[in-house]
């Protein structure tokens, strides 16, 4: 069965809590020689659709070892997220890929982030047809589920998502103490 976990990013705990789930679906489910990859998935041309780069920018500028796609710099899209993955699939061995994304979801749950066991399905809010993506998965609720999704995407708050991206990013990091260390370090396309 596929875990699902809930973390309400406005709690000041909520971080350690994912971190600890994390490190725990990792044990259960990576072998230990597979490459860990974070791939954060947006744009940052939409303030609903930046919360992928801006985890993605903000774990880059942490002092830790992770492989990350997906960043303001260079971010992860629709039109790229094919030639992504494929540059992935040719230069890591065997990667453990972590789907991170925003989401639409209920009212009650925006302001959440998820992690769930298994892949992410990135564009279903925006009725994007992409391929699944990840062995985990983690998103930033980040508003309402409905149409049009695009246009719910562009009316998020800022602070909604960057309340996510620091719940995320220090989840990561807090999960990273249980890491073993990444001898490869590989750069954004």
């Amino acid at each position: 069965m596929k875990k699902v976990f809930y973390f309400d990013a406005a709690d000041p705990f909520a971080y350690e809590a994912l971190g600890r789930e994390l490190y725990y679906l990792l044990e259960e489910t990576r072998k230990p020689d597979q490459e860990l990859i974070f791939l954060c998935i947006g744009t940052d041309r939409v303030t609903g659709d930046s919360l992928g780069p801006l985890v993605g920018h903000r774990l880059r500028s942490s002092n830790n070892n992770f492989n990350i796609y997906g960043t303001l710099a260079h971010p992860v899209h629709a039109i790229n997220l094919i030639d992504t993955m494929e540059h992935i699939y040719e230069n890591h061995t065997d990667p453990y890929i972590i789907a991170i994304d925003a989401s639409l979801g209920t009212k009650e749950h925006i302001g959440y982030v998820t992690l769930k066991q298994g892949p992410l399905k990135p564009g279903q809010g925006i009725a994007k047809n992409l391929p699944e993506i990840g062995q985990l998965s983690i998103t930033g609720i980040v508003n309402l589920s409905g149409h049009p999704g695009s246009y719910l995407l562009q009316n998020t708050r800022l602070y909604t998502v960057m309340n996510m991206v620091d719940c995320i990013a220090l989840g990561i990091n807090h999960a990273e103490d249980y890491f073993p260390p990444l001898e490869i370090l590989s750069e954004s396309i």
